[in-house]
């Protein structure tokens, strides 16, 4: 007879703290207490599907050589909450959009207008941007001039995200004119992201425990919602100070409200707009 997952033992509370420093370790991810179901849950279907005896073999066999790494990357992808949606912080896009419209009044936009999303999951986020920038250089009557760096730590959901096909039940919050404009059926309930939208955008793996380490052009706007609240608050902090050092002077980085209230940093200013939680770059 084969494995059952229900012949698996509970993580005992030595085992669940070897897993909650090892991901905190590598990715950054805080396991809360009231998680540890969950994180059982999927380790423990992990070792099914692999026919391991246990947790601790399994936990040793991720650590070691290539085959570890690669199901790192399988577990990660199961274990990273990725519950997104279209327009999902519809305040902070207008945010994004109205300081573009300014900057196209002051015809200030030099090098086009470049913007990071972190961790964009499976797209919906950046896409969401896309649509919105988009259309207000459509508006002005300018041909457009912005790209996006979309990232994320788990590589299944990138892949999503690069496909580019959604449900009819991800549209419901995106208004029909950009359903219009920007997707096509594919087959019934399934719809395709405009290639020329696609276009507009980069997906890249990246961990923010690694952010010093990844070479980037620096940015007009970083859009970091609901990132920041799987990590402690130090690091919080950390990830703060190093992406404020990506922005251009009178970049903007834009985070989740009340994701870290009391942070400040000498090189940026927060944005009097009590709708959104943003910070300005000096110049």
């Amino acid at each position: 007879m084969g494995w059952q997952l229900q012949s698996v033992p509970e993580l005992d509370d030595d085992q669940f703290e070897r897993w909650c420093v090892l991901l905190e370790s590598r990715i950054g991810m805080q396991v809360a207490p009231h998680q540890r179901s969950f994180l059982q849950i999927q380790i423990a279907r992990r070792v099914r599907e692999l026919k391991f005896t246990g947790f601790d073999e399994y936990f040793d066999y991720i650590q070691k050589g290539i085959p570890g790494l690669m199901e790192w990357r399988q577990l990660i992808d199961r274990l990273v909450v990725r519950e997104t949606s279209f327009f999902r912080e519809p305040d902070s896009l207008e945010f994004v959009c109205s300081e573009l419209r300014r900057r196209m009044a002051e015809r200030s936009l030099e090098g086009g207008f470049d913007v990071w999303s972190l961790g964009c999951a499976t797209g919906e986020e950046p896409y969401s941007l896309a649509m919105e920038l988009n259309n207000c250089f459509e508006a002005s009557g300018l041909a457009p001039q912005f790209s996006i760096t979309a990232s994320d730590v788990s590589q299944q959901a990138l892949q999503q995200a690069k496909e580019a096909v959604y449900s009819s039940r991800k549209l419901e919050k995106i208004s029909q004119e950009n359903i219009q404009r920007y997707f096509s059926e594919i087959e019934p309930g399934f719809w395709q992201v405009d290639s020329g939208l696609q276009q507009r955008i980069c997906f890249t793996a990246i961990n923010l425990l690694d952010l010093a380490k990844v070479p980037m052009v620096p940015m007009d706007i970083i859009y970091c919602q609901n990132v920041l609240i799987y990590f402690r608050r130090w690091r919080r902090r950390e990830i703060l100070d190093e992406l404020v050092t990506r922005l251009k002077p009178g970049g903007i980085l834009v985070i989740g409200m009340g994701e870290l209230v009391d942070w400040s940093s000498s090189l940026v200013t927060r944005v009097a707009d009590n709708r959104v939680q943003a910070y300005l770059r000096c110049e």
